[in-house]
């Protein structure tokens, strides 16, 4: 009888220890100030790891990478596997989520204020002191966004996912060129008149969603930046990956990054799209890929990351 107790002690604990070495990380909820919260995830039993904060593409793209009708969980997938391998990381949702709890108007919001929460995301981090470096890394949007943060705030490196290389009024022409010369047309003279005078009364009806009045003013703050020409003055390791199945961000915007700054390491990962999957399938396979977030990471990104994070001296 003794021995049959002693035996299921002995189970118990090693069931007990083995569920605690496979857990390899631990997720906490927080809040940075009235527009920010977020989710840190940090690895288990690793003391001042380094910490990677991430900023989510355009639109209303919450803290895991996901949209209305649209889930994916690629950040969070991301956020998960670098805890894996030692890396903390810190993702959160855009203030966009609290506009109408501050009832805040569409059209007081600027591109700067996302900046503005970013290097409120990094000076608390900082004060912190638990972690042995700081690493941005923005996807799409969030690209051009993370250059910005890493400029006024001190930084260790900088990871641009998917980012732009050019202009958002250049990229949305070349990209409506594609569908309608006429609408192209259109959308330039648009812009053009908003660079001139603040504001445009002049596009089409289709092209609502881009020119109507309440957004014009964030569209306003945010051409104003040249991703190229900002990323031009990082002086500190820049990593930059982009997919060659990505739909919305061609590999010429990261070829156009890498030019501007000759120091940073370049990465085309083969068949990734732009929520970070393997796409070896025809277009409709790239779309579906949106809303199936069981689908595994490109195999070779979590790599690319882990390496880059860990190489920083």
């Amino acid at each position: 009888m003794k021995k049959s107790i002693l035996s299921c002690l002995v189970l118990i604990l090693t069931t007990l220890s083995f569920a605690q070495d496979s857990i390899s990380s631990v997720e906490q909820n927080l809040t940075i100030d009235k527009f920010t919260d977020g989710t840190l995830v940090l690895p288990a039993n690793a003391e001042n790891p380094p910490l990677v904060i991430f900023i989510q593409g355009s639109g209303p793209v919450n803290r895991d990478g996901n949209a209305p009708m649209m889930k994916n969980d690629g950040i969070k997938k991301i956020s998960k596997e670098l805890a894996d391998n030692g890396i903390a990381s810190f993702r959160y949702d855009k203030r966009i989520f609290k506009m109408d709890k501050f009832k805040l108007k569409e059209e007081d919001l600027s591109f700067n204020d996302f900046v503005l929460d970013l290097s409120n995301i990094i000076q608390y981090f900082q004060k912190e002191k638990n972690f042995s470096k700081i690493i941005i890394a923005g996807h799409s949007e969030g690209s051009l966004i993370g250059i910005l943060g890493a400029q006024a705030e001190t930084v260790d490196a900088y990871i641009s996912l998917a980012g732009a290389g050019r202009k958002i009024d250049d990229i949305i022409v070349g990209q409506l060129s594609k569908q309608s010369a006429e609408l192209s047309e259109n959308a330039r003279i648009a812009f053009d008149e908003m660079k001139t005078n603040g504001s445009t009364q002049n596009y089409s009806p289709y092209l609502e969603s881009i020119f109507r009045p309440s957004v014009q003013p964030f569209i306003n703050s945010w051409m104003k930046y040249d991703p190229a020409g900002e990323i031009s003055k990082l002086e500190i390791p820049v990593l930059i990956i982009n997919g060659s199945n990505d739909l919305q961000v061609d590999v010429r915007d990261a070829e156009l990054l890498k030019e501007a700054n000759p120091d940073a390491k370049l990465v085309i990962l083969e068949d990734m799209n732009h929520i970070f999957r393997k796409i070896e399938g025809e277009n409709l396979d790239n779309t579906k890929a949106y809303n199936e977030p069981a689908r595994p990471l490109h195999p070779e990104l979590i790599p690319t990351m882990v390496d880059f994070v860990k190489s920083i001296k």
